[in-house]
C-alpha cells in the first residue's frame, strides 16, 4: 500500500513526500481508513511506529473536506497528551503535514508564559494540541471553548493515567460535545485504560500492531555488569568509540542527569541534560541541539522515555537501570525506529540484579552479556586540609606589629604592682 491509496489530498501527499515518507507504516495503513470513515478507534502500538501521523493525517483530511459553513466552533480537533515535549512534537507534525492547507494549529503546555499561546488562540485555530493542566488553566480563564470540537485524541493514554491526569481528563470530557469522534492511543492496555476506553469510545475499531511490552525487533540489546565506579569511565569509553550521531543516556534522577552531563563534557564528550526541573526554554534548546546533532549526547530522566520523536538515535544507554520493566521497553524504543537499526546498552550493578531479572522476565529472553574492557578509573582526589585562619587575618584587621618584651622599667605602675603581688605569693608558698 502507498499513501496515495489512503484517499489523502494532494496537499497532504505533497507534505508527506517532503518529509521523506512514501509507504505507510502498518498502524497508518490500518488506522487511517477507519478514522477517515468517522469511526472511533482504540490503538495499541509501540512508540516509533508512526502513530502520530496515523491520527494527524486523517484529521487534517477531514478538516480539508469539511465545508466552512459546517464548522461548529473555532477549535475543531483536540489532541491531549501528557508532556510538553510530546505536545510540541505533535504540534510540529500538524504544522508540517498541513503546511499546504489552510488548517491552523496551536499548542498549549505549561512551563512558559501564556501570552504567545493566548495570542495564537485569539487568532483562531482548527487543531489544538495540549497538556491537560494548561488546557484547564485556559478554560478557567475563558480563553478556550471546546463545545465545537468534533474530534478528540488521547495520545499516550496510559502515561497520562500514570501521571495522575485522569481527573483532568474527565473534566475536559465534560466540556466536549457528546457527538464527536474519539481516538485513544496507548502503548499498553492495562485494565484502567480498558475502562477509560469503554467510557469514551463508541463501538471502537481495535488496532493493535505489536505484542504489548515487547521491544522493537531492530534493537540489539546488551548489558555490562559493572561496579558503580566503572559506569562513567565505561560510558565515556563507549561514547568515544560510538559512530552514532545521536545517543540518548537515561539516568534515574534529575541531579544524576545534570552531574553526568557535566562529567561527560569535562571528558570531551558534548552532552546536555534534560529533565523536569529544567525551564521550558532550556528543555527546548537541549532538544533542538540534540536533533541537529550539535550536542550528540542527551542525558535524560524518564521524561524522554516516551514521546520523544528524534530521528537517527543510534544508541540508548541505561546508565541507571530502571526498576520498571515496561519503562525499559519505552526507553530502548527511542532507537531502532521506523525500520532503522539501533543498540540498547545497560549498566547493571550488584544492586540492579533483581531489576535486570524482572526485565528479562518481561522480555522472555536473556539480554546478551558484554565484557567490560580495561578502564582507567577515576580516583577521588583528597581534599586539601583547610588552613586555620589566624585572628589577625580575619576581616579587615591590620596585622599587629611584633610585641616587644617588656621589662620592669617599661611596665606601668599597675602592672608592676600585679607582678610584685604574684612574686610575694610565690615566695610565701
Amino acid at each position: 500500500m502507498q499513501f496515495e491509496d489512503l484517499r489523502l489530498s494532494k496537499s497532504l501527499l505533497r507534505a508527506v513526500r517532503a518529509a521523506g515518507y512514501h509507504t505507510p507504516t502498518p498502524i497508518q495503513s490500518n488506522a487511517i481508513p477507519h478514522i477517515l470513515a468517522g469511526r472511533d478507534l482504540l490503538g495499541c502500538a509501540q512508540t516509533g511506529t508512526g502513530k502520530t501521523a496515523a491520527f494527524v493525517l486523517p484529521i487534517l483530511q477531514r478538516l480539508i473536506d469539511e465545508p466552512n459553513g459546517q464548522r461548529r466552533g473555532p477549535i475543531r480537533a483536540l489532541v491531549l497528551c501528557p508532556t510538553r515535549e510530546l505536545a510540541q512534537q505533535i504540534h510540529d507534525s500538524v504544522r508540517d503535514y498541513g503546511r499546504h492547507t489552510k488548517v491552523r494549529q496551536a499548542v498549549l503546555f505549561g512551563g512558559v508564559g501564556q501570552g504567545r499561546q493566548a495570542r495564537q488562540l485569539n487568532a483562531g485555530i482548527d487543531v489544538l494540541v495540549a497538556t491537560p493542566g494548561r488546557l484547564l488553566d485556559f478554560v478557567g480563564q475563558g480563553l478556550v471553548k471546546l463545545a465545537g470540537a468534533d474530534v478528540l485524541v488521547l495520545d499516550e493514554a496510559d502515561r497520562m493515567l500514570d501521571m495522575g491526569f485522569l481527573p483532568d481528563i474527565r473534566r475536559i470530557l465534560g466540556l466536549l460535545p457528546r457527538a464527536r469522534q474519539s481516538l485513544l492511543f496507548s502503548a499498553t492496555m492495562p485494565p484502567a485504560i480498558r475502562k477509560l476506553a469503554d467510557e469514551i469510545l463508541d463501538d471502537p475499531v481495535p488496532v493493535q500492531m505489536a505484542r504489548m511490552s515487547s521491544p522493537a525487533k531492530d534493537v540489539a540489546q546488551r548489558v555490562y555488569h559493572v561496579d558503580p565506579l566503572q559506569k562513567t569511565p565505561l560510558l565515556v569509553h563507549l561514547l568515544v568509540r560510538s559512530k552514532s550521531s545521536r545517543v540518548l543516556v537515561f539516568t534515574r534522577t534529575k541531579h544524576g542527569a545534570d552531574r553526568l552531563a557535566k562529567r561527560l563534557t569535562h571528558s570531551g564528550v558534548r552532552a546536555a541534560a534534560l529533565h523536569g526541573n529544567k525551564t521550558q526554554n532550556a528543555r527546548t534548546r537541549a532538544l533542538a541541539e540534540f536533533r541537529s546533532a550539535r550536542t550528540p549526547v542527551l542525558v535524560a530522566t524518564d521524561i524522554a522515555a516516551r514521546g520523544l520523536d528524534v530521528d537517527d538515535i543510534g544508541q540508548v544507554f541505561n546508565y541507571d537501570l530502571t526498576p520498571d520493566p515496561e519503562t525499559y521497553i519505552h526507553r530502548i524504543g527511542r532507537t531502532g525506529r521506523a525500520g532503522a537499526k539501533g543498540t540498547a546498552i545497560s549498566f547493571c550493578t550488584a544492586q540492579d540484579r533483581d531489576d535486570l531479572k524482572a526485565i528479562e522476565k518481561l522480555l522472555r529472553a536473556p539480554i546478551d552479556r558484554a565484557t567490560v574492557p580495561p578502564l582507567r578509573l577515576e580516583r577521588a582526589k583528597s581534599k586539601p586540609r583547610p588552613a586555620t585562619a589566624s585572628p589577625r587575618s580575619v576581616g579587615d584587621r591590620s596585622p599587629r606589629s611584633p610585641r616587644k618584651k617588656s621589662d620592669g622599667a617599661q611596665a606601668s605602675p599597675r602592672r608592676q604592682a600585679r607582678r610584685k603581688g604574684r612574686s610575694t605569693h610565690r615566695a610565701k608558698a
